[in-house]
């Protein structure tokens, strides 16, 4: 008999039983269907984080003061004061690998304006900060380099500040106005646009931008800098930005060629890598809990078509009187357990492309589909017919033909 024979014979057997096969199918559709949805809930999230910091530059780099050893007791990096006035100098005199260089001091607190009122957090800087963040201004300008000079009291804007103060769509109307912070007055001379919340659900425009200067002596009232945030040329360069920063800090802070270091840099593309990584281990996480599903699901086949086999024991005995070879029998129904597992997996590819482009977005999830997964899904299902069909298939091969056509 013939392959296109056999498939004809394999395709009317299963299609006697339409109830026995779609169950048979169901648990493949499920399987199929849950690894689909579980690696496109994976993968969207993986790229919308990606995204999410791009949106800040992918060559940002970030230099913030090192936790030290005090008495036996690791100190609060945020505490420490190794990050000085003279670094940010010595940076800006001696950049190769570094573009734009902002210091940062920040502090919290309830901002006022009128009767009205928010909390919000003031971002000491330097203008190039923008730059580096990749903020751009709606309203207005940014605050200058005389500004930082005289310590102005001048801020830039996001929207959150003025919708919660001025109202929605008040921002050309907000400049030049003064709001108090900490008691402190600062001209609005700029608004920011946009960029809504983060993946964290962190408001991203709920930020004050302030001359660095300002917001060290009039608010804070510090010497020293929270953080130093940069720009390395291309995001190619980052390392060699990395190994330049670490070389002009260790010889600003005298430090020992065996000393630890009292700052940290991270590079935001080493930061992106963190993140897909962990994204990518939570993804395959998903993916094999859905997996068993699968498992659960071939072992179901397994029993459907040896009840199969029982029930058309006849059936075999007679093929095999008038001439069909075990191998014949055998193939056959390995060709109904691989049709039953393929015709699954279709429908299960189809219900998880529909589920992960339609219905994932509606619950406002990141959603991306990649097209390897439905490939993969494809194959894992004809494994699984053949693995799990093997069985069946030599006990109706092995069986006797006279003691076969006997059974009743």
């Amino acid at each position: 008999m013939n392959i296109l024979n056999l498939f004809k014979v394999s395709i009317r057997a299963v299609a006697n039983n339409k109830m026995r096969s779609f169950l048979s199918m169901l648990g493949i559709i499920i399987g199929v269907a849950a690894v689909i949805i579980m690696m496109s809930i994976g993968q969207g999230s993986k790229e919308s984080i990606r995204k999410e910091l791009s949106t800040m530059g992918t060559n940002l780099l970030t230099i913030r003061p090192g936790a030290d050893m005090r008495g036996g007791v690791r100190q609060d990096p945020s505490a420490m004061q190794t990050l000085k006035m003279a670094d940010y100098e010595r940076i800006l005199n001696e950049k190769k690998f570094v573009s734009d260089v902002s210091p940062e001091v920040t502090a919290s607190g309830q901002v006022i304006y009128g009767n009205n009122n928010t909390t919000s957090t003031v971002y000491g800087e330097s203008p190039e900060y923008l730059d580096i963040k990749l903020w751009e201004i709606e309203e207005g300008e940014c605050f200058t380099e005389e500004d930082v000079k005289k310590a102005a009291k001048v801020c830039v804007v996001g929207k959150t500040i003025i919708n919660e103060l001025f109202g929605e769509g008040k921002e050309e109307e907000a400049i030049g106005k003064n709001i108090r912070f900490k008691s402190i007055p600062m001209r609005i001379v700029g608004v920011l646009k946009g960029k809504g919340y983060n993946s964290w659900g962190m408001d991203q425009d709920n930020v004050i931008i302030a001359p660095y200067t300002c917001v060290m002596k009039r608010i804070a009232a510090q010497t020293y800098f929270s953080s130093i945030v940069c720009s390395a040329l291309t995001e190619e360069l980052s390392d060699a930005a990395i190994e330049e920063l670490t070389q002009i800090l260790r010889e600003n802070h005298k430090l020992k060629a065996d000393a630890v270091d009292d700052f940290t840099i991270r590079s935001q593309a080493e930061m992106m890598e963190t993140m897909s990584s962990t994204m990518d281990t939570v993804t395959i996480i998903l993916v094999v809990a859905a997996a068993f599903s699968l498992l659960v699901a071939g072992i179901g086949i397994m029993n459907i078509m040896l009840v199969s086999v029982t029930e058309r024991t006849k059936e075999i005995g007679l093929r095999m009187a008038v001439g069909a070879t075990g191998m014949v029998i055998s193939l056959q129904f390995l060709i109904e357990s691989v049709l039953i597992s393929f015709t699954g997996g279709l429908i299960g590819v189809i219900l998880g492309c529909i589920v992960g482009q339609f219905v994932i977005p509606l619950m406002n999830m990141p959603s991306s589909i990649p097209a390897w997964s439905i490939y993969v899904s494809f194959a894992v299902c004809t494994f699984i017919g053949i693995v799990f069909g093997y069985i069946p298939a030599r006990k109706a091969a092995n069986m006797d033909p006279i003691e076969a056509i006997r059974h009743e």
